[in-house]
């Protein structure tokens, strides 16, 4: 693992441990020797993030769409930024850049991109490990929610396991680097007559 992805919100949020989180994990990407991917802006836990990682000597890639450099958000200090067309073009590229993909608290731009890493695992167009850093609890209630879709069939067991979870940076990391991929057929039924 060279590289983890990070999606996190481009707003501060209301409680200082969401800011002292963004510096924990920061700290130990560094620690670790493995740089930060994330969106290439220096607003909100973004900036915090890539900030921190930059002041503790780490490698910190930004990827961000033209559209948000227009809006005078693109961080300009950065080890390496690309600017892409689009936000699909981010989405890959900031994919095809990372070994593992990290949710911090966010808004809905966060758990979509996380969603889709997610996703992409799931379908086997990678196997690389997805983690929430559960900050407070602030994903216990997404986390209830996937349990939800499995008793309700609409995610397997195997699939639903290959979200990690952990309240600290260094405990997510580590469960990162033993990380094995499920190997299950995404589709739960071929046929159900419907």
């Amino acid at each position: 693992m060279k590289r983890v992805c990070v999606y996190l919100g481009s707003n501060p949020g209301t409680d200082p441990a969401y800011a002292r989180a963004a510096d924990a994990l920061a700290h130990e990407l560094t620690r670790r020797g493995l740089g930060l991917v994330y969106g290439g802006s220096d607003v909100g836990l973004m900036g915090r993030l890539a900030n921190a990682c930059l002041a503790a000597g780490g490698e910190v890639i930004g990827v961000i769409p033209e559209l948000l450099v227009e809006k005078e958000v693109a961080h300009n200090g950065l080890t390496k930024r690309y600017v892409v067309a689009s936000m699909h073009e981010r989405k890959q590229k900031m994919a095809d850049l990372s070994d593992g993909f990290i949710a911090l608290p966010g808004g809905i731009g966060t758990l979509e991109e996380f969603f889709e890493a997610l996703t992409w695992n799931q379908l086997g167009y990678h196997a690389k490990p997805c983690g929430l850093l559960d900050v407070k609890g602030f994903y216990t209630c997404l986390a209830d929610h996937m349990d939800r879709m499995v008793d309700q069939g609409f995610l397997v067991p195997e699939h639903r396991r290959m979200v990690l979870t952990d309240a600290d940076p260094a405990g997510l990391l580590d469960q990162f680097e033993t990380y094995v991929p499920p190997k299950v057929d995404k589709w739960i039924e071929k046929k159900r007559g419907l």
